[in-house]
């Protein structure tokens, strides 16, 4: 199913059963304890009674620009790989292994092809530091603003993370505190490929010009160019499928553990009993554009998965980030994953029998499908997981044999628009085939017997 990132978070593109940040220290525990309590203590900036009102509103935005400065250098210093203009960033009170950390970010960012790479001061509330964590700093003023990575690799549009910053100022300049504290409980600093060691890179020719890119580290390299290889005739099968009307590239990355997995994919996916899962940041579906989109290999996959599944999984990750700008979270999962799934076997030549495995062994017990898995069924693990998604596969299957591509195609446009109650969902579905809905059950019911019994 396609997902979003967890900062934010939606949820249709995840591959089943293939089948830490603490709060750092600023000067030791004492500071650090004072440190919890006075970000989760921030109150919003509030306006004078003394009519001084344009003159805070001119050191707010001095301060601003001040900062923004320090955070162009800082994005300078990571992508050019200085470790010496890092060290002259940092606050005396700087939190401990806070420069290592950046040291190390920076050694392993420069293995990245990034087009864009900065951080940048987010629009929002001004909120006001107590003077408490100043003095505990020994600074003049202390300031915590809602700041954003901004990156873009290869050919990418540039996406947007967050950062849990907190900055000092001595005089007129301004330092790095610490990018792990915390706000409100809530804010935390995103991580990428690079805060988890050297990064190995990939740049793949997709076709029309387009370039796409494939990172890992250097203990998964081969999966890395096992994936590299197989992008280019997987664009192609997507762009047959869907259509050419999406990127035609795509980013995909291996994670080197399991705490890499879950913070390039969030909680909610756990690399132990997934192989992949496609992740975007933020949809607008007005404009039918994507951002931050990426297909995350979780690190078990290399020791799991056959020349025959990676294949299958690389290509049904690729046909959720094609039509991720298209597609609504909580559209019925048998058409996203279904078509997912037919995508990632179409053309292949494999036996029906070993794309669907599970449900040919159902049809054997029990008898052929007559109704459509329930979104539900496709959390579960085990054996109604994989018989979920192999249902939801043929059913996409037999309306591709029966219908033609061009019409599932259109049946999926149809269908993924949002929740709706199944009378709604049977009404599109005959309205794309033009046949009732019950006789389609029927029919899809004796295809599968036919070629699954």
């Amino acid at each position: 199913m396609p997902a979003s990132d967890p900062s934010p978070a939606t949820d249709p593109t995840s591959r089943r059963q293939a089948r830490p940040w603490e709060l750092a220290a600023l000067a030791g525990l004492v500071l650090a304890v004072v440190v919890v309590l006075a970000l989760t203590g921030f109150s919003r900036t509030e306006r004078g009674t003394d009519g001084a009102v344009g003159t805070a509103q001119a050191d707010a935005d001095a301060r601003a620009t001040a900062v923004q400065t320090l955070l162009d250098t800082w994005a300078s210093a990571v992508r050019t790989n200085d470790a010496a203009r890092l060290s002259g960033l940092m606050d005396q009170a700087a939190a401990p292994g806070f420069l290592a950390a950046e040291t190390r970010r920076a050694g392993n960012v420069a293995g990245v092809e990034f087009s864009d790479w900065g951080y940048e001061i987010a629009e929002g509330a001004e909120t006001a530091v107590p003077s408490s964590l100043g003095d505990a700093l020994g600074a003049d003023e202390v300031w915590a603003p809602s700041v954003q990575l901004r990156y873009a690799i290869a050919d990418e549009s540039p996406t947007r993370k967050p950062v849990a910053l907190v900055v000092a100022r001595r005089g007129e300049r301004w330092a790095l505190v610490s990018d792990s504290a915390t706000v409100d409980g809530d804010r935390r600093t995103w991580r990428g490929p690079w805060d988890f060691g050297p990064v190995v890179s990939r740049r793949v020719d997709t076709g029309d010009g387009q370039t796409s890119v494939v990172l890992g580290h250097p203990e998964n390299a081969t999966m890395v160019d096992r994936l590299a290889d197989e992008l280019p005739a997987a664009v192609v099968n997507a762009t047959q499928l869907w259509g050419s009307n999406w990127a035609g590239r795509a980013l995909v990355w291996v994670a080197g553990s399991q705490d890499e997995f879950t913070a390039l994919v969030g909680p909610n996916h756990d690399g132990r009993d997934i192989a992949a899962v496609a992740i975007s940041d933020a949809v607008d579906p007005d404009a039918a554009t994507v951002t931050g989109q990426r297909i995350v290999f979780s690190p078990a996959s290399e020791d799991r998965l056959t020349e025959v599944t990676r294949r299958a999984i690389l290509r049904h990750e690729l046909i959720h980030v094609a039509a991720r700008a298209e597609t609504v979270d909580h559209s019925p999962m048998w058409v996203l994953e279904g078509y997912a799934e037919y995508a990632a076997y179409r053309g292949t030549g494999e036996a029906e029998r070993q794309i669907a495995p599970a449900l040919t062994a159902q049809v054997g017990a029990e008898g052929p499908p007559t109704e459509f898995p329930e979104d539900t069924d496709f959390s579960g693990y085990g054996e109604r997981g994989s018989v979920a998604y192999e249902t939801a596969w043929s059913i996409n299957a037999f309306v591709a044999e029966q219908y033609g591509e061009s019409r599932l195609t259109e049946l999926y446009r149809t269908l993924a628009v949002g929740e709706a109650d199944p009378e709604t969902v049977d009404g599109r579905l005959s309205d794309v085939l033009g046949v009732d809905a019950d006789q389609f059950r029927d029919r899809w019911t004796d295809w599968v017997g036919a070629h699954l019994g």
